[in-house]
């Protein structure tokens, strides 16, 4: 059996003071600093939840935190880093308000963090053997992944779960996620006098406006794909043909084919002016994760929290992407949504919910049990 929900409830005090340590350490993702020292802090944290060492890896500069087997068969996995710059503790505190916690990441996703830790601790205090569980939080989540892309696929290699600690969605779990492509694309034209001699120039803001038009036909609604300019920058001064215009541009889609659709479209363009260039950086960025990849562990995370007690569980689609989108693509069978309950993500209003922090916490457990006993495909 998992262990209780009175177990988990009884963790709360404990819970509580440790989220609030995490979302008083602020971690904005491009603060290098500050995303090392809250990966110190919750490298300790974890020891003492867990009873053994922590350590911190760096890959490509970014601090990783990670606990247990570095190939484990179930792995937690989850990022430290937030959208929130250093400050924003003075406008928005960490404190308690009723059942809401609030706090700048305290929803995305540091309550998450500290529910898988409850989990885990339970699981040792009653005994159980989770040598083959692993913890991976990255600091790089909320600006693509790009540093610790390679250290996440190198702990898939024995994996046949993994859970990822992303909030939910009104409660529910994240059984599909859309795919994401990123694009800057950059418009070279030619500088001429606005006034005097335009036509001997080549004007970038014109064929980036005219790339932005034709981006309005790729979008797809019947299938979901979604293609959205997004910034734009262009000219220099006001009386000068602009001579570059640089512009990114946001696809989303729930398949890796109208991914591909959209990238040869935008491959594909052609400028207005024969002298006018297009670079390209960029591309297909995160795969869907798709229903195929989360189905048997939604499954069994149903069958785990009926079994606790607790109201049915229910499965969302979300446009926005995770690591889990990554670990799907791998083929490792992936559930999301497991953190906090509550709102606000990347919000003033960010909060979540105190007494759902227990629930998740003994349904983490309960997953990660079955998922050790080999239950995914039952």
């Amino acid at each position: 059996m998992p262990p209780s929900l009175a177990s988990a409830t009884a963790l709360l005090p404990r819970m509580i003071e440790a989220v609030q340590l995490l979302v008083r350490t602020e971690s904005p993702t491009h603060d290098l600093a500050a995303c090392v020292h809250l990966a110190e802090v919750a490298a300790n944290l974890t020891s003492e939840w867990l009873g053994s060492p922590t350590r911190i890896e760096v890959h490509d500069g970014c601090p990783v935190l990670r606990w247990g087997p570095d190939h484990p068969k179930v792995l937690l996995l989850g990022h430290l880093d937030t959208v929130w710059p250093v400050g924003t503790l003075a406008r928005l505190p960490a404190q308690i308000i009723g059942d809401q916690l609030t706090g700048p990441g305290v929803f995305d996703m540091k309550a998450g963090i500290v529910q898988a830790l409850a989990a885990l601790s339970l699981l040792i205090d009653e005994g159980a053997d989770v040598g083959a569980v692993g913890i991976l939080l990255t600091t790089d989540e909320e600006t693509g992944s790009r540093a610790s892309r390679g250290v996440i696929a190198g702990a898939l290699t024995s994996a046949s779960a993994v859970l990822v600690f992303e909030p939910s969605a009104g409660g529910a779990l994240k059984t599909e996620r859309k795919g994401t492509s990123w694009y800057r694309i950059k418009f070279h034209g030619r500088a001429s006098h606005a006034g005097l001699d335009p036509e001997l120039g080549v004007n970038a803001t014109v064929e980036a406006a005219a790339f932005v038009m034709a981006t309005q036909t790729w979008g797809d609604q019947d299938s979901g794909t979604t293609v959205t300019p997004t910034l734009l920058n262009s000219g220099t001064t006001a009386n000068t043909v602009p001579f570059l215009a640089e512009l990114t541009l946001d696809v989303r889609a729930w398949s890796v084919g109208e991914q591909q659709r959209v990238d040869a479209s935008v491959r594909t363009w052609q400028a207005t002016h024969p002298e006018a260039r297009i670079e390209i950086d960029g591309g297909i960025d995160r795969p869907p994760l798709e229903l195929s990849a989360s189905a048997d562990l939604f499954a069994l995370a149903e069958k785990v929290a009926h079994d606790l007690g607790l109201p049915e569980l229910r499965s969302c689609a979300v446009g926005g992407a995770s690591d889990g989108n990554l670990t799907a693509a791998a083929g490792i069978p992936t559930i999301d949504g497991l953190g906090a309950v509550g709102d606000g993500a990347h919000a003033d209003h960010e909060w979540a919910s105190v007494s759902a922090m227990a629930e998740r916490a003994a349904l983490t457990a309960g997953i990660i049990m079955a998922a050790l006993n080999g239950e995914i495909n039952d």
